[in-house]
């Protein structure tokens, strides 16, 4: 005997409209020419655009340039497609998604075309991602008492050795310190603590970034750093430590680019800007929920940009472009802002000769 279909509380069943607008991931609509038709809730958030403003355009003109491989596809229109881990682009931003087409049966040339955003975490894999946030903290619960023995014995040593000697002893325990902080560093990556998230003014969290880097001793004094703030955008809900480690990430490795080289006579650039972005309601998806995320951060600077074969790696460990870079903070960057419930993102403006690292984050 077949089961008696469920009936949901306080109502009848859904239609297929509803569940088409309940789902959180984008769902299209498109004619035999390419033009969108329908869409649901989701894909006006993907795509920053109203409904009456998607319907009659293009997909393609929408979410590219494509691979040309998939746009070949997605043309044919009697042919299912799926594609993964795509780049498209979002207004100034570009994403990453998974990509479906299904065709219709009956009505030819119509096809269904979905798109779920994946963050750069979810790019490398679920299970696999994991895997690799994990390893960094049991290597280095491993690794740290040896070191600890080694300090403890060119220490030793260096009580012991002439003094034209010592200087070897300290580089031993120079070079022990450095691999510690480096351990620390894959701790903070592998950890699964979540700090506590409360409103705060992100515009207090950049300045505050940028006086610790000072107070550093950075080389912040050789560029020029130029806020473009919305004095209008309201406390956004995150971790202020967490936030304030990834500014101070990004902001240095903005500074560290600019300082490289650039066009004859350019000047070391690096621009902090905020803004809301309501018309591009980015989200994120949480624990099967979508989070909206309309607080951005953007953090660009005028160096040469991403090494093309970087590009699509610059959040995973140990991936550095810097000749004595660990390739861990971007890594940090991306698990703190997850951890926040938000997005990081990078692209470049070839026309500005401009690289932005973009956050997204939601609002108190």
């Amino acid at each position: 005997m077949a089961a008696s279909p469920i009936e949901p509380q306080g109502g009848g069943r859904p239609d297929a409209r509803a569940q088409l607008s309940g789902l959180i991931f984008a769902v299209i609509l498109i004619d035999g020419e390419g033009r969108i038709a329908e869409v649901n809730h989701a894909a006006e958030d993907l795509l920053g655009t109203s409904a009456s403003r998607l319907v009659g355009t293009l997909l393609t003109d929408r979410i590219g340039p494509l691979d040309p491989r998939v746009e070949a596809r997605l043309i044919a229109s009697d042919e299912a497609l799926v594609a993964r881990d795509l780049a498209i682009a979002v207004g100034e931003v570009q994403i990453r998604i998974n990509l479906t087409a299904s065709p219709l049966g009956g009505f030819a040339g119509w096809r269904v075309v979905t798109l779920s955003q994946i963050g750069h975490d979810e790019a490398a894999g679920t299970v696999g991602g994991e895997a690799l946030l994990g390893a960094p903290a049991v290597l280095a619960h491993e690794i740290k008492n040896p070191l600890a023995a080694i300090r403890g014995a060119a220490q030793l040593a260096a009580r012991k050795l002439p003094h034209a000697d010592k200087k070897l002893a300290r580089m031993i325990t120079d070079e022990v310190d450095r691999i510690a902080r480096l351990i620390d560093r894959m701790q903070q990556l592998g950890s699964t603590r979540t700090g506590p998230v409360d409103a705060c003014n992100p515009h207090e969290a950049i300045r505050a970034a940028i006086a610790t880097m000072r107070a550093a001793g950075s080389t912040l004094g050789e560029i020029e750093i130029r806020e473009e703030f919305d004095p209008s955008l309201p406390p956004v809900l995150a971790n202020r430590d967490a936030l304030e480690q990834v500014l101070i990430n990004l902001i240095s490795n903005a500074r560290d680019a600019a300082l490289g080289p650039r066009g004859a006579g350019a000047a070391s650039v690096v621009i902090v800007q905020t803004r809301f972005v309501s018309g591009l309601a980015f989200s994120a998806i949480r624990n099967g929920r979508a989070v909206p995320l309309p607080i951005e951060i953007t953090i660009s600077d005028n160096g040469p940009g991403i090494d093309p074969t970087l590009q699509g790696h610059v959040f995973e460990p140990f991936v550095s472009s810097k000749p004595s870079g660990q390739g861990l903070g971007l890594s940090l960057v991306r698990k703190l802002v997850r951890d926040m419930n938000g997005n990081v993102s990078h692209d470049r403006d070839p026309r500005a000769g401009l690289t932005h690292f973009r956050l997204h984050l939601p609002q108190a």
